[in-house]
């Protein structure tokens, strides 16, 4: 049976919000958190979030707030949708409000900077190696998923009891949950192809085609697959939502704002203007600054993501870039 389940989202932006709307419309009760207290009466005035969801709106069950003691007392499972630079301190700020055990999920992709900490290496820092955790992931747009469209994720927990509870509040209508117990696999393939979106981006933003499009999303699905294998996840994660379906959609789709960002490089913008443009988080920047020191620390390759990294940090022009991935050695394709 779908929903029936009382869920805190800490996160208002447009993933949160979607995230939301479709657990609400499951049949949850569901408060939705953000920190900024105007915003959050806009939306409970509007019925919407004008700035991120215009036109839909919010489904009975759903109710923004901005006390983070409130959302906490309302729910029984906490859902984590911020970006993941301010993943560490969301998690700090939920610390002591969360009854012993509460069921800890997040929907976040990225990597933590500076430590290079998968997000579930942070939660366990923070609340314990031993807090029930799970994180749900796969390819989605915000707003395909709170219009109620088609959508399939994939989630994993560490505790069983959890994973279920999980799939209870998420499966029903209009999406679908699938099992799995990769949570590094999982992790890695959501952060990892915002990066390869933007290589995406890029390429298309110079013009070079859907040859070359093909190229770097098959050579990219293969660099995230190495990294993940030598840091303990399964092949067969990355074939499936949380990897090759993620970086499918995120490479060939303008709703990825990181192949819109990485559009606006190959088409000549600098960083500043297509950040303005984008005028939310593009988590493929924060990634592609921390993803090469975890790849190093595997003794792992990722020559795509490098080749991003200098493009964003060092300068290297988007032109260059491409004809240095063209100019490496010949190999074997496996």
């Amino acid at each position: 049976m779908a929903g029936g389940q009382s869920v805190a989202v800490y996160g208002a932006g447009s993933w949160g919000t979607a995230l939301a709307i479709h657990l609400a419309r499951n049949g949850n009760r569901v408060v939705l958190w953000g920190r900024d207290p105007g915003r959050q009466a806009e939306l409970r005035a509007r019925g919407e979030n004008a700035r991120y969801l215009p036109g839909i709106s919010f489904p009975a069950g759903l109710t923004p707030v901005d006390e983070l003691a409130a959302a906490v007392a309302a729910a029984e499972l906490h859902l984590v949708v911020v970006p993941s630079e301010g993943f560490r301190a969301m998690l700090a700020a939920l610390r002591p409000l969360l009854p012993a055990g509460a069921g800890l999920i997040w929907a976040t992709k990225g990597i933590e900077t500076g430590s290079g900490k998968l997000l579930h290496e942070v939660v366990a820092e923070v609340f314990g190696p031993d807090w029930p955790y799970s994180v749900v992931s796969g390819p989605t747009f915000a707003r395909e998923v709170a219009l109620g469209m088609p959508t399939a994720m994939t989630a994993a927990a560490n505790r069983p009891a959890l994973l279920e509870r999980l799939v209870a509040a998420f499966h029903g209508g209009s999406m679908r949950i699938y099992r799995n117990d990769d949570i590094v696999g999982i992790e890695l393939g959501g952060a990892v192809k915002n990066v390869l979106a933007i290589a995406a981006g890029i390429a298309d933003g110079l013009g070079f085609g859907a040859n070359a499009r093909a190229a770097l999303i098959t050579r990219g699905l293969a660099e995230i697959t190495r990294l993940a294998e030598a840091l303990g996840a399964r092949r067969e994660t990355l074939m499936g939502l949380a990897g090759l379906g993620d970086l499918v959609l995120t490479c060939t789709d303008d709703q990825s704002r990181n192949r819109r960002f990485g559009l606006l490089l190959g088409q000549g913008h600098d960083q500043q203007t297509g950040l303005q443009r984008i005028g939310q988080v593009v988590e493929g920047m924060v990634t592609a600054s921390v993803i090469l020191s975890v790849a190093e620390r595997a003794g792992v390759e990722m020559p795509i993501c490098a080749e991003v990294n200098k493009v964003l940090y060092e300068g290297l022009p988007p032109q260059k870039a491409v004809s240095d991935l063209l100019a490496r050695r010949q190999r074997a394709e496996f």
